[in-house]
């Protein structure tokens, strides 16, 4: 199998009467692609970033991400609450996020042994998804929000890495827990005064954020990580004991 990676420049290529069938772009920028006359049946498209800044997806002359993001609020129910702006809001937000962790948590404690270790298609596994959560929350929280010295846990996984080390998923769970708390705690003393006090971005210090957008992307982050979990539990399931 043919494979590209970062050192190779397809910008603005061209591609005319070229078999892709089966092919696999993982962590690419395909923003602007045009695709006329193409045969997509079985293609399976998973875009995080689909919801912001306006963006736009067509097929056949049609913007399918309004009908995407309807369908995501369906199968999930709070999700459609994950850009509250005020207190009240926000905490009602967290408290339905948590009740689906809940449930996911205990799917995957009722599957067979070793099931949130399994890797699906090169993701990441269950637990490693919650590593990430762990991160995630460190840096948005921890970092830009609370603006501690040193937020980070030795356990949080970052993007792009698949540290493989042996972790017990006690105590993945454990850590987990400890920072769904500190959201929960956080957002039950917010004020609307807060939300607006303006933070630094993690990623890009010259950039700033509000307590509000910093939550937006806890939240966001929450979301899309539960759909990646729920998706690849679904894949396991599905393959044939």
């Amino acid at each position: 199998m043919v494979t590209f990676g970062e050192s190779d420049d397809l910008r603005n290529a061209e591609f005319r009467g070229v078999n892709l069938r089966g092919a696999r772009f993982a962590e690419s920028d395909l923003s602007g692609v045009v695709m006329r006359g193409v045969d997509i049946a079985g293609a399976d498209i998973d875009a995080p970033w689909l919801f912001e800044d306006g963006s736009v997806l067509r097929v056949n002359g049609v913007d399918v991400a309004p009908f995407v993001d309807a369908e995501l609020n369906r199968r999930f129910p709070g999700r459609a609450e994950r850009r509250a702006a005020d207190p009240n809001g926000l905490r009602a937000a967290w408290a339905a996020l948590e009740r689906t962790w809940a449930a996911t948590l205990d799917r995957a404690a009722a599957a067979p042994a070793g099931t949130v270790d399994i890797s699906v298609a090169g993701e990441w596994s269950f637990a490693q998804t919650l590593r990430h959560l762990v991160l995630a929350t460190d840096m948005w929280l921890g970092q830009a929000i609370m603006e501690l010295e040193q937020p980070f846990h030795p356990l949080g996984l970052r993007d792009g890495s698949f540290d493989e080390h042996s972790t017990e998923y006690a105590e993945v769970l454990e850590v987990r827990a400890g920072r769904v708390a500190m959201v929960r705690d956080f957002l039950a003393a917010v004020t609307p005064d807060l939300l607006d006090a303006v933070r630094k971005n993690p990623h890009n210090p010259e950039h700033p954020e509000t307590v509000r957008s910093c939550l937006h992307v806890i939240l966001e982050e929450e979301w899309e990580h539960h759909r990646f979990a729920v998706r690849d539990l679904d894949a396991i399931e599905a393959v044939p004991a």
